[in-house]
């Protein structure tokens, strides 16, 4: 069977979890089937371009939604626009929609297998109403819901009440498309056994986990320039000051890090990845540096001596974990920053959810080297046991498997 992968997250070179997530979804697919893919995700040109060239290499068909065609530039001011005025006719899903059948219909394709399911629920719905017998996976990087909620202890006001009804139409368009789709994704099994108590439907949930190519990081790069040592690390998404990213990395810098520097006053802390520059950039010094978006962030996690998790509210599981222990560097990750996989207080990793406790772990692995190496050991083994591309193309192929052997019936819209 013929399957279309579609995404309105794609980006090469994977720019953070949810492009990383994507890219290995589709290499771990186009292993059992074949794939044509369609990108909804905008970008400038050479992006667009670049992109199209790396998963071309991985699809038997690769398109670009039409309206993405114009310039960055315009394709900003649309986005605007429709934020500010409510396009009533959702234009751009209608438009998605009919690309997507046309390369369905030319194409022979059985299976539209949406990527980031989390935020498609739109078009989805438009596709079931269009091909009520097309059979249609929502792949989710998290339980959304979870992702928004979770902030509620943590916020204060009008924001709470916006998070809480963010939270609960969430939650209700959950309950939509477990109905709406063939089959639901969770990365985990605690994200799972959500999806399995909104339906009464538990054949349709299936595990997809987030995986990493674990050989692409065999070979550590060479240390930036200027790089510091001894040094901790933490990697993600920045750009909004509530962001679990920021909140996460606030914690650090203002709970955390007076307690490293009483014991370690030469201790570096690199904080790395996309905005990471625009939140913390003005902190950038003896002891701090955040870098904003690079190419690649292996250079400064395969030198760092910890690498940091500090979550308090998220979903989903963590690439963070994944690529540091595939790298060798030792973790310290609160509860929730470790959900989902299997790793063990001491044996893998350390976890702490108080700053004093954080800290304490931080220094122990710092201090500790044998300590470090052992449980850096275990957690690169774990990763190599249980999230690599082989695992992913083995539960894509159990999901094909299923959606072969199931009627292709309507469903409620």
């Amino acid at each position: 069977m013929r399957v279309l992968y579609t995404s309105p997250v794609l980006e090469h070179p994977a720019a953070g979890g949810p492009q990383l997530r994507v890219e290995n979804s589709i290499k771990a697919l186009s292993t059992q089937c074949e794939l044509d893919v369609f990108s909804r995700a905008a970008a400038p040109r050479e992006v667009r371009e670049r992109t199209a060239e790396f998963f071309r290499t991985y699809s038997s068909e690769f398109r670009h939604a039409r309206r993405l065609e114009g310039s960055a530039l315009a394709d900003r001011v649309r986005r605007r626009l429709r934020r500010t005025f409510r396009d009533p006719f959702d234009s751009d899903t209608r438009e998605d929609a009919r690309q997507i059948l046309e390369q369905v219909d030319l194409r022979g394709i059985g299976i539209v297998w949406f990527g980031y399911g989390n935020i498609s629920f739109p078009l989805m719905r438009r596709i079931r109403a269009l091909r009520p017998r097309l059979k249609l996976v929502c792949d989710t990087d998290s339980v959304w819901s979870r992702f928004v909620l979770r902030e509620l202890p943590y916020a204060t006001g009008l924001r709470k009440l916006r998070i809480s009804r963010a939270g609960r139409s969430k939650e209700r368009e959950e309950r939509a498309w477990v109905e709406l789709c063939d089959v639901t994704t969770g990365v985990s099994e605690v994200d799972a056994e959500y999806y399995r108590g909104l339906t009464p439907h538990q054949g349709r949930i299936h595990l997809f986990p987030n995986v990493i190519d674990v050989e692409s990081y065999s070979s550590p790069p060479a240390k930036p320039s200027g790089f510091r040592s001894p040094s901790i690390y933490l990697a993600g998404t920045f750009g909004y000051f509530h962001s679990p990213m920021d909140s996460a990395a606030r914690w650090v810098l203002e709970k955390v890090m007076p307690r490293l520097l009483q014991r370690i006053p030469a201790l570096h802390f690199y904080i790395v990845g996309n905005n990471s520059d625009k939140g913390f950039g003005h902190l950038n010094g003896p002891n701090i540096t955040a870098t904003g978006r690079l190419d690649s962030v292996l250079p400064y996690l395969c030198h760092a001596d910890v690498a940091l998790v500090p979550l308090h509210f998220e979903s989903g599981t963590r690439f963070k974990i994944l690529e540091a222990g595939a790298c060798g560097v030792p973790l310290v990750s609160t509860t929730l920053g470790a959900e989902g996989i299997p790793v063990v207080d001491g044996r893998d990793i350390l976890i702490a959810d108080q700053p004093e406790a954080f800290a304490d772990a931080i220094l122990r692995l710092i201090e500790d080297k044998a300590c470090a190496a052992r449980l850096a050991a275990n957690c690169k083994q774990l990763v190599r046991d249980e999230f690599s591309l082989a695992r992913l193309a083995r539960d894509a192929q159990r999901i094909l498997d299923y959606l072969e052997r199931i009627p292709a019936a309507p469903h409620a819209g």
